[in-house]
């Protein structure tokens, strides 16, 4: 596999696509650490960490959904920066996802944050994903 952030967004899109609420994804320190991030602003319901008998572990990541109308709470998942070509941004050029209403998932020297916690922290790096 070339692009493990790839294969973890992939996931997560075909399981809301099939209506499932739990998926389990291969772990890395940067899918955990965007685990968190989808987590933090409320575009997942809830994730563990597993510790399996081989070194890498599991991510299950439980989805979130509509009550009433059984919506994704992800309606578009989409990775912006590829291992063929990395896209960075410096904290003044920070991207914005539907004017605000979605998130850019940034990679940086603070750590993995979206693209309103890069603001504050006034720090730039490489644009992983947009969510919206």
């Amino acid at each position: 596999m070339t692009d493990p952030i790839a294969d973890y967004l992939t996931r997560l899109r075909n399981a809301l696509a099939a209506k499932h609420r739990i998926v389990e994804i291969p772990a890395s320190n940067v899918k955990k650490a965007i685990t968190k991030v989808l987590f933090e602003k409320g575009y997942i319901l809830n994730y563990k960490f597993e510790d399996t008998d081989n070194k890498q572990g599991v991510i299950k990541v439980a989805l979130k959904y509509d009550a009433v109308t059984k919506i994704p709470a992800i309606r578009e998942i989409k990775r912006v920066s590829k291992p063929g070509l990395r896209k960075y941004a410096t904290a003044d050029n920070l991207p914005r996802v539907i004017n605000g209403l979605g998130i850019a998932i940034i990679s940086t020297s603070h750590g993995v944050v979206s693209d309103k916690e890069a603001r504050t922290l006034n720090v730039g790096g490489e644009v992983l994903c947009f969510v919206s």
